[in-house]
Order: C-alpha cells, then sequence, then structure tokens
C-alpha cells in the first residue's frame, strides 16, 4: 500500500512540474506591429472651383497593436488640373481599424500642413501658399496576397481653416496598392 501512495504521489509531482518551473517554451519570434506602404491615385475636389484636381499619394500605415495605429499621407494633386489650382497635402495622424477576415475597415484623423498651388496663364508663373489643415477620414483594405493590399477606397474631407475667407473644405477619394511588412 505505502508503494501504492509513492508511485502516486511521484506521478502528481511529474504532472505538476511544468506548471510550476514555468515549462512551457517561449516564442521564437514576435512582432511589434504591422507596417504597409504604398502608392495610389487621388482626386481631389479642391473647394474653390468647379473642377478637380488629380495626382498621386503615397502613404503609410504602421498598427501598434491589433487595432490602433499610425498613418501618414501625402497627397500630391497637382499633378492635372484644370483651373490652374493644385493642392497638396502632408498628413500624419491616429488611425483605428476593423479587421475581418481578409479586410479593413479603418477610420483616422490626420493634421499636417497643406500647400494651395496658383498658376496663372498655364505654366508660366504663379505662387503658391501653405497652411495647417486637419482632415477626418475612412477606408477600406483588402489582403490580396501575403504581402499585398489593396486600398479599394480612401475619403478624406480636409479643412483649412486658415485659408480666407472662412477657410477651405476639399474632399479626397484615393485608391492604390500597399506592400505590406508582417
Amino acid at each position: 500500500m505505502l508503494k501504492r501512495y509513492i508511485v502516486l504521489g511521484c506521478f502528481t509531482c511529474a504532472l505538476g512540474l511544468p506548471i510550476r518551473s514555468r515549462g512551457q517554451a517561449l516564442p521564437t519570434s514576435s512582432r511589434t506591429g504591422t507596417m504597409q506602404l504604398g502608392f495610389a491615385g487621388t482626386r481631389v475636389s479642391p473647394d474653390i472651383g468647379p473642377t478637380h484636381a488629380s495626382g498621386g499619394t503615397i502613404y503609410g500605415d504602421f498598427d501598434f497593436v491589433h487595432n490602433i495605429g499610425l498613418e501618414g499621407d501625402i497627397h500630391l494633386a497637382s499633378w492635372r488640373t484644370h483651373d490652374f489650382i493644385g493642392e497638396d497635402s502632408y498628413l500624419l495622424g491616429p488611425r483605428y481599424s476593423f479587421h475581418y477576415r481578409r479586410v479593413d475597415v479603418y477610420g483616422k484623423a490626420l493634421f499636417g500642413i497643406g500647400r494651395l498651388l496658383y498658376q496663372t496663364n498655364g505654366n508660366q508663373g504663379g505662387y503658391d501658399a501653405t497652411y495647417k489643415i486637419y482632415a477626418f477620414g475612412g477606408g477600406l483594405d483588402i489582403h490580396t496576397i501575403r504581402h499585398l493590399n489593396v486600398r479599394l477606397i480612401d475619403l478624406e474631407e480636409q479643412e483649412w481653416p486658415g485659408y480666407n475667407p472662412g477657410g477651405l473644405s476639399p474632399f479626397a477619394t484615393t485608391a492604390g496598392l500597399a506592400y505590406a511588412f508582417r
């Protein structure tokens, strides 16, 4: 009978030892976040004239944790203009995203500077002005293959409060591709 208690005691100690000694393996690697860098086409309704301005956007996202991250956008909407008025903006700010399978829906609040480019008589001279701006927006990213994301749509309502009189409120629409570092 004593032999049975000794075997039972040894068996109990053997099962409890990994828990007590923290015998679980540590992960061999861990990531601090995910990042994507991309290029997109942009169309901006400049809120000054009846037409729009087109150009490109360079953007990047870094998600610190699962839903919270940082986004930076450089909109260069002065490549093709009809009224000789172009708008470039350089924005950075927080973003919050909802992940569902291969789809990310996100909202963002961005702050930065904007340049309004005026050209007179086509490309012969002109001037530009710089303003502090902010923007609120959101969009939809789709993960297609391992490292390629499609930015299906990104909408931004920008506010340029320093523009006289009463500010400027351009609306930017963007779509493009990004490389994801995972």
